[in-house]
């Protein structure tokens, strides 16, 4: 395969990590984001990938990130993975006023993904969004309540995002598609990671106690998930606009994500949300 140039976001550990790991090894030109420097310059040194620094949190750090990568990508970039997110505790709201859990997993991938638009066209590129299959077992998204106020809970809250960003695929596929930049979203599969570290939720209760080695994968084997998506020939490993389970199409699904109109609307706020224009 071609050398590529590949942004993997949420990529200090977990799935991202793994799955740089192996894109490095392969001789791939690779871009990692964290939100801890420290962690994310370990995985550099180990890869010889990129370090770059930013919390989701802030709509302004993702800005900034953006132009740092725009000076470093040199106009262009053949695939973006936005891996970062995460199922949180309670209710807390960003100093960009939006509800946590709805910024770091959906808002902010939206506005680099649009921020990163231009390079994604001039190599025909393709946007990989790591989703969860909490968004057909929590997912019930209010457009008049993104946010949560009514009636939260953090499994709500994360099926709500991992919707969103199934939904953002879609959306993205309708926007940018003839423009030669496809788009999947897909679920890694349920991995032994670090993930729900910063919740309360029953989740925390199976991915941190020996639960985790009977139910989940290893962040290697969702790594090579990852991996897969990434290196995917859209049209042929995998079909633009729409959502895996792992590797193969997925078969339990939110019906919510068919709904053209939902697609749209959501569209249209989250552009509104982060300040970018709703043509893409």
């Amino acid at each position: 395969m071609a050398r590529q140039t590949i942004l993997i976001t949420g990529a200090s550990d977990g799935i991202g990590a793994a799955s740089a790991r192996t894109l490095a090894a392969k001789g791939h030109r690779v871009l990692i984001v964290g939100r801890s420097a420290e962690k994310t310059a370990a995985v550099a040194r180990e890869t010889g990938a990129e370090p770059f620094v930013a919390d989701f949190s802030s709509l302004d750090e993702v800005r900034a990130l953006g132009g740092k990568l725009k000076e470093s990508l040199g106009g262009r970039l053949d695939v973006l993975a936005n891996n970062a997110g995460g199922i949180f505790g309670d209710r807390t709201v960003t100093a960009d006023g939006y509800e946590y859990t709805l910024q770091v997993n959906h808002l902010a991938p939206f506005l680099l993904t649009h921020l990163l638009l231009d390079e994604l066209r001039a190599t025909g590129g393709a946007v990989v969004n790591t989703s969860s299959i909490a968004s057909h077992l929590f997912g019930n998204l209010d457009l008049d309540d993104l946010g949560n106020e009514r009636g939260y809970s953090p499994a709500k809250a994360y099926g709500d995002a991992k919707l969103d960003n199934i939904l953002f695929t879609r959306g993205l596929h309708a926007r940018v598609h003839d423009q030669g930049v496809s788009t999947m979203a897909f679920h890694p599969g349920n991995v032994a990671t670090n993930f729900a570290a910063d919740t309360t939720n029953l989740m925390r209760f199976l991915y941190h106690t020996p639960l985790r080695h009977l139910a989940l994968i290893s962040a290697e084997k969702g790594g090579a998930n990852l991996t897969w998506a990434i290196e995917g020939r859209p049209g042929a490993d995998w079909a633009s606009g729409s959502y895996y389970d792992q590797r193969s199409l997925a078969r339990r699904v939110n019906p919510l994500m068919f709904d053209d109109t939902l697609v749209d609307k959501l569209w249209h706020r989250s552009a509104a949300m982060v300040g970018v224009p709703a043509g893409a």
